[in-house]
């Protein structure tokens, strides 16, 4: 890990440009309890004065835009730093003002209802403040039946900072009091296991003892506090299971879907045509144990190249070629993008208490913010094209949609950031003359496939499993997990790879499970929607009306449902055939692959 007082500030977040100071942020603070006090005012007043509607909405506009800046930034502060003793009293202050907000507004929705849903579209086309926000309205009502009366709202108003606290419960005890162990690898050099070292090792080494070291001490980390990572998800589980039945939803699923207007078939039919077609998997793992001269496969040999290609990239360098893959989308496209790799946007090294992994996140009134911790490695190119996917989405969508529709879904989201990838890796294809280097960029697209549409299908599947098991009232424990995961290990990768005791416990250290559930599915379903829509691209018959359709779907932010938004770029994913097509496309990647390590007489 990197001192971050020595790190240069050009790679580093400017979050001055939501807060110069806490002061400031006091002041929108303050503020926006003042205007709080007004909201109730409108009670009762809004259901036959439309006037009273327009002023209700945009005085609760005003509200979200100013807590949009008062969370993130202490989030983002308690992100460099999960130590950082300020903003985590500055969190829980806000989080205590907004759970307060959630029970003061718990009439509004329940009021609009009581409206004819005819009167509402009158004023709709009557007024232009409420006419940017007729998508929302209208999934107001299209969701009616899931919403509860005031007094209901208003008590589970009530257990709204309470609900999110086993998130906030997992953040510490993965992040700021996760105690990593250190190992002595065959180099004679001791290193401690934190997520990021580990994802190098086990990226860069081609010790499999080493690798084995690296999994041991980071998983062993986690390992010691399995049961409490098991109470924590037993809690996370419990508490989705009880909304979508106060809710009325018929499962958990159902309420994860719902809300994005998303056919359940879906998601099965995404869970059935993985598993049923996983043989491809299972035959590149079979490439790479051969490849790699490996008497057993071990699930920590997944990230090693085959081929000996540890080329370093320096971020400075990896900005630039990543800049440069996008050139297909366009000028302004580029243009926006060398913005936001400019000075402020990013948080580039892993530092100490740093979150781990990546994400970019984006805040209407001032600009998108995306967190890293490059390594340099080739991955970590894609992992910064991947999230700078997510940055431009954010900027196209905010240039072009007012706030109300602004906030894209995820469903669509991972669109973006596997679009770049592609991008990135044809990019590099074309401007490598080492062999060696291209079999590594072959590896990374196959990679990507696993990681990206069969890992996350079988997260996808894992989750869908232990929220069963509380609907059926069933117990959830360590070793209940542990198993349910193993299974699936076994299910999609069959005899493969070794599943190693502690690889059972992988479910304890995958943060969307804790923060975000039923969120991991989308990957896949993106990743298959943008195959679709980059196949469209690269054609030269259809890639103009590609292109265009493309940043259409980016700029639209969130105003229709996402499975709409994509049909109107050209995929449909109610056909089980988007995503079979996944597994046909790798096979024909593997068939390529092998063909290149024979050439260079790494298998025969």
């Amino acid at each position: 890990m990197k001192d971050r007082n020595l790190i240069a500030e050009k790679y580093k977040w400017n979050l001055s440009d939501i807060y110069p100071s806490w002061d400031e942020w006091q002041k929108d603070f303050e503020e926006v309890q003042v205007l709080m006090k007004e909201l109730p005012k409108y009670k009762g007043q809004i259901k036959g004065n439309p006037e009273k509607f327009v002023e209700v909405h945009s005085l609760i506009e005003k509200v979200s835009r100013i807590f949009d800046k008062l969370y993130l930034y202490p989030y983002m502060l308690k992100d460099l730093d999960s130590t950082d003793e300020v903003a985590s009293i500055k969190m829980q202050e806000i989080e205590m003002i907004f759970a307060k907000f959630s029970v003061d507004m718990a009439w509004l929705d329940p009021e609009i209802l009581e409206i004819p849903i005819e009167t509402m579209k009158k004023w709709i086309e009557q007024y232009q403040e409420l006419k940017v926000r007729e998508f929302p309205l209208m999934e107001l009502y299209r969701l009616k039946e899931h919403l509860l009366d005031e007094g209901k709202e208003q008590l589970l108003s009530y257990y709204s900072q309470f609900m999110g606290s086993s998130s906030d419960i997992y953040g510490e005890l993965s992040i700021s009091d996760m105690k990593w162990n250190t190992v002595k690898l065959s180099t004679g050099e001791e290193v401690t296991v934190s997520n990021g070292v580990y994802s190098k090792i086990l990226s860069t080494n081609r010790n499999q003892d080493d690798r084995r070291l690296a999994f041991e001490a980071l998983y062993n980390s986690f390992n010691n506090s399995k049961n409490t990572f098991a109470a924590i998800y037993r809690a996370i589980v419990q508490k989705n299971v009880a909304t979508s039945r106060a809710r009325n939803f018929e499962s958990s699923l159902d309420r994860a879907l719902e809300g994005k207007n998303v056919p359940k078939d879906v998601f099965l039919s995404l869970i059935k045509s993985t598993s049923e077609n996983s043989e491809p998997l299972r035959r590149y793992i079979e490439l790479r144990k051969k490849a790699l001269k490996l008497k057993e496969y071990h699930y920590y040999d997944n990230s090693i190249n085959i081929v000996d290609y540890n080329k370093t990239f320096e971020y400075d360098e990896a900005k630039e070629i990543v800049l440069n893959s996008v050139k297909p989308l366009g000028n302004d496209y580029q243009k926006k993008m060398a913005k936001a790799i400019g000075e402020g946007w990013l948080d580039v090294y892993e530092t100490k208490n740093k979150r781990s992994g990546a994400y970019s996140l984006n805040i209407y009134d001032v600009h998108p913010y995306m967190l890293l911790n490059y390594q340099d490695t080739m991955d970590d190119v894609f992992t910064l094209a991947h999230e700078l996917g997510h940055t431009m989405h954010s900027i196209l969508s905010s240039e072009n949609q007012p706030y109300p529709t602004a906030d894209y879904t995820i469903f669509v989201a991972e669109v973006a950031s596997t679009f770049n990838e592609r991008l990135l890796l044809d990019y590099m294809l074309e401007h490598s003359n080492d062999p060696m280097e291209k079999i590594a960029l072959l590896e990374q697209a196959l990679s990507n496939v696993v990681g990206t549409f069969f890992i996350q299908t079988l997260f996808a599947n894992y989750e869908y499993e232990a929220h069963k098991l509380i609907e059926e009232d069933k117990a959830i424990t360590a070793d209940i997990l542990s198993e349910l995961m193993e299974n699936l290990f076994k299910k999609y990768f069959g005899n493969t790879v070794v599943i190693d005791e502690l690889q059972k416990i992988i479910w304890s250290r995958i943060p969307h499970f804790y923060n975000s559930p039923f969120y991991v599915y989308q990957y896949s379903t993106s990743f298959a929607a943008s195959a679709k829509l980059y196949a469209d691209l690269k054609n030269p018959e259809t890639s103009e009306v590609a292109r265009e359709k493309y940043l259409t779907l980016l700029k639209s932010g969130g105003n229709n449902h996402p499975m709409e938004q994509l049909k109107m770029a050209g995929v449909d994913l109610s056909k089980e055939e988007s995503f079979v097509a996944v597994t046909k496309e790798f096979n024909r990647l593997i068939d390529i692959f092998e063909e290149e390590l024979k050439k260079i007489e790494i298998i025969k």
